[in-house]
């Protein structure tokens, strides 16, 4: 198959595709008679393999160290799979409790607001420029800024 059908059944734009070529995380593909890249279904499972790594959030280096380990029956080398995926789980849990403590101050600041804005100043606008000025915020209220 041509590089645009492969596009179009992975979903993984074209440039990308040459992109994982370059890199190694895809073999190159034959070329045709006239040559035009032939891509063959391992092209396919690999590029599907790749973009679900991706859609993990996985680097391009954690996925070349699965990609080398799929056929692998070495202990260490399943080992070292294992502990990229819980090195990987650890950063999302960090990036949960790190979203858990912006959504707790966007609310804080958000109390701030009580919608009558014909009698009131924005009680938002007021704590951001308080947090622009170095002062303490509804957002940040141990901190300055």
């Amino acid at each position: 198959m041509r590089i645009g059908e492969l596009s179009k059944s992975t979903g993984v734009d074209i440039e990308t595709i040459r992109f994982y070529e370059k890199s190694g995380l895809l073999p190159p593909p034959a070329r045709s008679g006239n040559g035009y890249r032939d891509y063959a279904h391992e092209h396919l499972e690999r590029l599907a393999f790749i973009r679900h790594c991706r859609a993990l959030d996985m680097s391009l280096a954690d996925v070349a160290l699965l990609l080398d380990s799929v056929e692998s029956r070495d202990p260490a080398a399943l080992a070292k799979v294992d502990g990229l995926v819980a090195s990987q789980l650890g950063k999302v849990r960090a990036r949960l409790k790190s979203m858990q403590a912006l959504e707790a101050q966007l609310v804080a600041l958000q109390k701030r607001c009580d919608a009558d804005h014909d009698h009131h100043a924005c009680g938002i606008l007021e704590e951001l420029v308080s947090a622009a000025h170095g002062e303490a915020c509804a957002c940040h209220p141990d901190s300055s800024g």
